[in-house]
């Protein structure tokens, strides 16, 4: 007996073998197909429910199916918006209603749902979902996968997202991130090597495009959407309005010592340690520091004053404006993103 599950994906190889035959024809998604596809609405919805735990392939495979999704929409010439769920939510129901036009879920996700087609898979566990009563669409769908997969494109996609990024456990590789490129172009506007940028990154958010903080920091570089709003950005899915943003607080970071009488790479090592902890907090580090007699451009210096930041006494100290600090975490950062900026050395040479 045929399983459900079964049965779905036969459908879905012989919906793709007609719409690869008509593509032929036709030209993928350029016929009167993609204008029958989707409705009459200029703008194509659609929601990523892989998860959002960095530490698996899930947030890499958001990340694929971000870009897949953006090229499909370019190809039918639509307006493109992605939404990715955060733990526990559920867009299943938006695809129901007809919120959303596209759900991007695991394939065990619809093996219950006989109301929903899935596409043939992407990437390597994942497929696209949309309303049975929308043949059209997965037709559509089926149609452009099966093209794209033959283009070099799709070849440079998978072997950027579906590869192991653990910076201890590579070598001799031409890639270090699924977004070399993008870092690349970002870490020129800070003066940094672009391998630095990259472990900045890693350390934030395992190159996952849908991780979240508890306190609502978002994506590659988890922007907090106020720092977001600052600098015009909007869209802290999207990796280069991410990366962007982030980059662009660093460099706001890195100006406040350019009045110092520091060098370079102590620069980058304060720079990183305001990003985590915020450039209040360092200021009062610092400032305790020279109070201390230490040099507090020196961050080796500095971190030996930030035992006595954690101290109740430290609320009677004028050069200490923020109270008490912690710091555990933000020693533990910049060691961490040093360490991964080495193994990324090692991996990649200039």
């Amino acid at each position: 007996m045929v399983s459900k599950r079964t049965r779905r994906y036969l459908i879905a190889l012989v919906l793709a073998f007609i719409a690869v035959t008509a593509s032929d024809r036709a030209h993928v998604m350029e016929s009167s197909e993609s204008k029958e596809s989707f409705g009459s609405s200029e703008e194509i919805k659609c929601a990523i429910v892989l998860g959002n735990d960095m530490y698996s392939n899930n947030g890499l495979n958001t990340g694929f199916n971000y870009e897949l999704l953006n090229q499909f929409a370019k190809t039918a010439g639509r307006d493109l918006t992605i939404i990715t769920a955060h733990k526990g939510e559920n867009y299943l129901d938006s695809l129901r209603e007809g919120k959303v036009d596209i759900a991007v879920i695991l394939p065990s996700e619809a093996e219950s749902h006989d109301e929903l087609m899935v596409s043939i898979k992407t990437g390597d566990n994942s497929v696209w979902a949309v309303r049975k009563e929308n043949p059209n669409d997965i037709m559509a769908i089926n149609s452009w996968i099966s093209y794209y997969e033959k283009t070099p494109e799709y070849s440079d996609a998978k072997e950027r997202f579906f590869n192991s990024y653990d910076p201890h456990a590579r070598s001799g590789s031409s890639h270090i991130s699924p977004y070399d490129s993008l870092i690349k172009k970002y870490a020129g506007d800070l003066g940094w090597d672009w391998r630095m940028l990259a472990a900045v990154i890693y350390q934030e958010s395992r190159f996952s495009i849908n991780s979240h903080s508890g306190r609502g920091a978002a994506g590659l570089m988890q922007v907090m959407p106020s720092t977001a709003e600052y600098y015009g950005i909007q869209d802290l899915t999207d990796p280069e309005e991410n990366i962007k943003a982030g980059t662009l607080h660093l460099a706001r970071l890195q100006k406040m010592f350019n009045g110092d009488d520091m060098d370079g790479k102590e620069k980058v090592l304060f720079t990183l340690a305001s990003y985590n902890a915020g450039e209040g907090r360092i200021a009062d580090c610092r400032n305790l520091a020279a109070a201390r007699g230490l040099d507090k451009n020196k961050w080796e210096e500095v971190v030996q004053v930030i035992p006595e930041m954690r101290l109740d006494s430290i609320l009677k100290e004028e050069c200490v404006k923020l109270g008490r600090f912690q710091g555990h975490e933000t020693i533990d950062y910049v060691d961490n993103v040093l360490n991964i900026y080495n193994a990324f050395c090692a991996a990649c040479p200039a």
